[in-house]
């Protein structure tokens, strides 16, 4: 596993990162957005639509529990869920999340609460407030799957130290 931090010090720069994953995601990809309420994991995964080819702001899943959008118009399929209401990890089972994770990206936001469910090649997408209260932290957690693509991904968005 491949771990990257990366400060994310404004909205701008969010839509940057959505905009270079969008480019990098593939149908059958799981991007694991995690963190806490207001983290913005809501904010990150509308950058990822936008850059797909979404013209409107996408709703957020958290009463729907899931969006599904189609390609075209998006340049792929994509699954946008969202777990905060669900209760016991064996729910997810009966969203149909499998079906998702063949056919489309998908982009779970809370998926602490899949538990086992949540296969291992996910690329996990932790957020956090900046400890200097400007911005947010990005910390990422590529699987062997990934790690070419992270790479070339996360490497324009670390800062010299």
């Amino acid at each position: 596993m491949t771990a990257y931090h990366i400060d994310l010090p404004d909205l701008d720069s969010v839509a940057r990162l959505g905009a270079a994953i969008a480019q990098e995601a593939r149908v059958g990809d799981i991007l694991a957005l995690s963190g806490d309420l207001g983290a913005g994991k809501t904010t990150l995964a509308r950058a990822i639509l936008s850059s797909l080819g979404l013209a409107e702001e996408a709703p957020s899943p958290t009463f729907t529990i899931v969006v599904t959008y189609d390609a075209p118009p998006l340049r792929l399929p994509v699954w946008h869920v969202d777990l905060y209401r669900l209760e016991e990890p064996e729910e997810t089972v009966e969203l149909g999340l499998d079906e998702a994770f063949d056919t489309a990206l998908s982009l779970i936001e809370w998926p602490e609460r899949m538990e086992g469910f949540m296969p291992a090649d996910r690329l996990w997408l932790a957020l956090a407030p900046a400890t200097n209260g400007k911005g947010r932290t990005l910390t990422v957690d590529a699987p062997p799957a990934w790690e070419e693509r992270a790479e070339r991904l996360f490497q324009p968005f670390l800062s010299a130290e």
